[in-house]
């Protein structure tokens, strides 16, 4: 195992910041993640989490055919239970990392994704995928539960359909994950990086300590109620006042339209 089974590089955009891209680089397992993988990923997420001049981050497979298809099946057979916890909470550690990076993050589908990839994309911010992707939760069909980040399924494609998935290990096509709500965009394949690149665009035009605080408040939203995610939002927008960020976006925006 190397390093190169999970690859980061950044894209520089001048005073605007940088954006990550992190790869699963293991073509011939559909990127499957096996232990050496997962704290890979750990690792590159908490190396780039206090990096200020980060915008997005952007999670993708090598290759045309695979995001992750699930996690290492060579390494899961032959499992004890010692090894079962280990592998299962590194799987819960790297769908958190993806939920607790400070700037958003795109997970960039270019073809099958499965079990801890179908999580790991549940809990990215905006999720893209092409034409020809398959997604599910197989693992009751291996003799074991959909566990860790599969509790964020209902949440994000509702109960009943979350539950058909972890139950029958179904697979879907592209086209139901876009129309149950999984997918934010569908696109052909050779429109999968413009697709990405106009999200990041979107984001480099906002301001940048305001993405941030807006991406903690989302993650208010998802253990508040309504009443309390409102007043979590009025201690946001105040503290969105710290710094000069609204007055000089607001004022470029003002002079614009004179």
């Amino acid at each position: 195992m190397s390093d190169d089974l999970v690859l980061i590089d950044f894209d520089d955009y001048k005073d605007a910041g940088r954006v990550a891209r992190i790869t699963f680089n293991n073509p011939t397992k559909r990127n499957a993640l096996g232990l050496k993988g997962k704290e890979l990923f750990i690792e590159r997420m908490a190396a780039i989490k206090h990096d200020e001049s980060l915008r997005a981050v952007i999670i993708t497979g090598s290759g045309m055919r695979s995001f992750v298809g699930g996690t290492n099946l060579d390494e899961m057979k032959d499992f004890n239970l010692q090894q079962a916890e280990a592998s299962s909470t590194k799987t819960h550690r790297v769908c958190d990392a993806v939920r607790q990076c400070p700037v958003p993050v795109i997970a960039r589908i270019n073809g099958y994704c499965f079990g801890s990839g179908f999580e790991l994309a549940a809990c990215a911010d905006m999720r893209v995928g092409v034409i020809g992707a398959k997604f599910g939760m197989p693992e009751t069909r291996f003799g074991i539960p959909s566990g860790m980040e599969a509790s964020a399924l209902p949440r994000l494609i509702g109960w009943g359909k979350a539950t058909e998935l972890v139950l029958t290990g179904d697979h879907i096509d592209a086209e139901e994950a876009f129309r149950i709500g999984f997918l934010n965009r569908l696109v052909a394949p050779e429109h999968l990086d413009d697709a990405v690149q106009s999200w990041v665009e979107s984001l480099l035009a906002c301001g940048p300590r305001a993405v941030r605080i807006q991406k903690r408040l989302i993650m208010d939203w998802d253990r508040m109620s309504v009443t309390d995610g409102a007043r979590a939002g009025i201690q946001a927008y105040v503290e969105a006042y710290r710094t000069d960020e609204p007055k000089r976006l607001m004022t470029s925006f003002l002079n614009r339209k004179r």
